[in-house]
């Protein structure tokens, strides 16, 4: 893997919708060159995001009282809340580059992130007609701990991946996460006992040579 060092931009707590106005001008200055490829990384408050294939069957009951939001990126039905490190990439594709071909090198890194944290994890390749096993899987159990949905536009990236630290996993039960009914989603503190976000944080931006 080749390098590809980013500017980093640490955040606490953000409102989802805050967050994507935000992201939306760091888009348009790294397309318009006013700043460097980013690594952000921050957590929202309880909210569930879909993409525009997401079946309504898939949602959860309104009941639970967590708003649903649609976003722009790819993939389906994902949570977000506290205890989730999510990390947004804006980052400018090369010449013949694509998003695919992105996501893949994000994927790779966050394994290697991991490792270091002490979970083996793997990514997986979609066999052809499932729905896409995009974002990172743990060896041993099996499940996934990691979320990954991004897009594209003029040649910069943007979205990214959520990594389940140490928040409650009992709202990815309320719904269809991923598009796969039968995922088991997990965490850090559930594969490993114990989980530091600091910890976290340091090793995911040293994964993408992020400072």
């Amino acid at each position: 893997m080749r390098a590809r060092p980013l500017t980093l931009i640490h955040d606490g707590l953000v409102d989802y919708d805050q967050a994507m106005e935000r992201m939306t001008d760091l888009v348009g200055q790294r397309q318009r060159d006013e700043r460097p490829d980013t690594l952000w990384l921050l957590s929202h408050p309880s909210v569930y995001t879909i993409g525009r294939r997401t079946p309504i069957t898939h949602l959860p009951d309104p009941s639970r009282g967590i708003p649903v939001v649609e976003t722009g990126r790819g993939g389906q039905l994902t949570y977000h809340g506290p205890g989730q490190l999510v990390g947004y990439l804006i980052v400018k594709l090369d010449e013949g580059e694509g998003i695919v071909d992105y996501v893949r090198e994000v994927e790779l890194r966050l394994v290697e992130a991991l490792g270091k944290l002490g979970l083996p994890a793997e990514r997986r390749d979609t066999p052809p007609g499932s729905e896409l096993l995009t974002g990172v899987w743990t060896v041993e159990t099996r499940r996934k701990i990691i979320s990954i949905g991004m897009r594209q536009s003029r040649g910069v990236t943007s979205h990214g991946f959520a990594l389940n630290v140490d928040g409650d996993l009992t709202p990815w039960n309320w719904a269809v996460a991923c598009g796969m009914p039968d995922v088991d989603m997990t965490s850090l503190k559930r594969e490993l006992g114990r989980a530091d976000m600091d910890e976290v944080r340091e090793v995911v931006a040293e994964a993408f040579e992020a400072s």
